[in-house]
């Protein structure tokens, strides 16, 4: 399928319609109030809710206090732990090698730590040893609810007392409890006037708190439990979202050498072997076009699906109620009518002058969503993405073991199948 092409078909009662052309799919994603996300899986509650399924005034809500989190004056305060997690990922590889000339090993495991490691500190700061211990947890439901998307649906599977319903429940208990005693303490220090702005849970508090003054009501707040399920979700969306990308980063620079020696010349022409700052990162011209190039490749969702509740007018057709529109990023992503012919090759260079130019259509590139519901940490993961790229590169050069089997897979996020075998070399000086 190609731009402006549409396909239609069912599965059981649901009428679906997949939509290729980029002005239609940035009407869908802006008219959030007609186009609305499908009711998810009841399996999801164990994962994410939050922002991330929310509609309506529920959605605006939880919006307009999360939002302020991650504006960019607070992710700047966020770097030095970012830093901290990256150095002692680094450390970890350094001491592996020892006096060795290069090492194997599989890269995605460590950036699974690594990642989990910056949403713990940047999430909960001080707590950031409770934290890890929550994201293991979130990590094994995560595993088991992914066992149960590949297998049979069955319907009130959920309900049913097996081992592994069991042990979703205790897991979700547990998330809980860690997650009260933690908010409860911050609470606390809030009301003795301990404050600070370096972690999400921390700001989303503050900012809770102020809409409560400034509305006279506590219904403009978010309860406990709301403030649960928005962590849930900057784990949930942050941690494997940001893994996966810097697992294809690492993939694709391996088997494209020229491109990542022009990374780490730009690398130490902005840091040399110093500490990356907030204002190199965002100067960082090269890497941000081949992140961006990895994001268009193998971006974190491959398909976004939106429900219309109410007989709707979409460009030239009208569709009835409970029809679904499936609106492919990688299907779109690779377009040869959008991209060039050389769509399915990696060639940041398209990059070179901006997402606006690289395309014939600027909604051609939409890995984070776009218009009110883009996703809200997206600059959160690109700021991490560069440091952990940035130092990387500061100190190896890598390329791909011939152990590495290419299989991309889609079950919750796209990520490397079998794991991504990297031989390490210090980097030359």
């Amino acid at each position: 399928m190609h731009a402006g092409e549409k396909s239609f078909f069912w599965v059981g009662p649901t009428a679906k319609v997949l939509i290729m052309d980029p002005e239609l799919i940035k009407e869908i994603l802006t008219k959030n109030i007609i186009f609305k996300k499908p009711t998810p899986n009841p399996l999801a509650k164990f994962l994410v809710a939050g922002l991330a399924g929310y509609e309506g005034e529920k959605w605006a809500k939880h919006r307009k206090i999360v939002n302020p989190a991650f504006y960019a004056e607070k992710l700047k305060n966020m770097l030095p732990a970012m830093y901290i997690c990256c150095s002692e990922m680094i450390m970890k590889w350094e001491t592996l090698m020892g006096e060795t000339s290069c090492l194997e090993l599989d890269v995605q495991q460590y950036f699974d730590d690594l990642t989990s490691d910056v949403i713990s500190r940047t999430t909960f700061g001080n707590s950031h040893a409770d934290g890890r211990n929550i994201f293991q947890l979130q990590k094994e439901q995560a595993e088991l609810t992914g066992q149960v998307l590949k297998s049979v649906y069955i319907p009130g599977w959920r309900f049913l007392p097996t081992k592994r319903n069991r042990r979703m429940k205790r897991i979700d208990n547990e998330l809980r409890a860690l997650f009260v005693d933690i908010i409860l303490e911050r609470e606390k220090a809030m009301k003795l006037g301990i404050s600070n702005d370096d972690n999400l849970l921390s700001m989303l508090l503050e900012s809770n708190r102020k809409e409560i003054q400034e509305q006279g009501n506590f219904k403009y707040g978010l309860r406990t439990d709301e403030v649960i399920e928005e962590c849930k979700t900057f784990y949930f969306a942050g941690q494997e979202s940001t893994s996966n990308l810097l697992a294809w980063t690492m993939i694709l620079l391996s088997m494209h050498p020229t491109w990542q020696l022009r990374a780490r010349q730009e690398v130490l022409q902005i840091f040399g072997k110093n500490k990356p700052d907030y204002d190199g990162l965002n100067r960082l011209k090269v890497v941000t076009m081949i992140i961006y190039e990895v994001l268009r490749l193998y971006p974190p969702a491959t398909i976004f699906t939106r429900v219309i509740y109410k007989e709707t007018k979409l460009g030239e057709m009208t569709f009835p109620s409970g029809v679904q529109l499936m609106l492919p990023i990688i299907l779109v992503h690779h377009d040869p009518q959008l991209w060039g012919e050389d769509c399915k090759e990696f060639n940041p260079q398209r990059f070179s002058e901006g997402i606006a130019k690289a395309t014939k259509n600027r909604l051609s590139f939409f890995p984070f969503s776009w218009g009110p519901r883009i996703c809200i940490g997206n600059n959160f993961a690109l700021m991490e993405a560069k440091i952990a790229l940035t130092m990387i590169l500061q100190n190896f050069d890598f390329e791909l073991s011939p152990s590495y089997i290419h299989a991309p897979s889609y079950v919750v996020t796209h990520k490397p199948q079998h794991g991504v075998n990297i031989i390490l070399r210090k980097a030359c000086t």
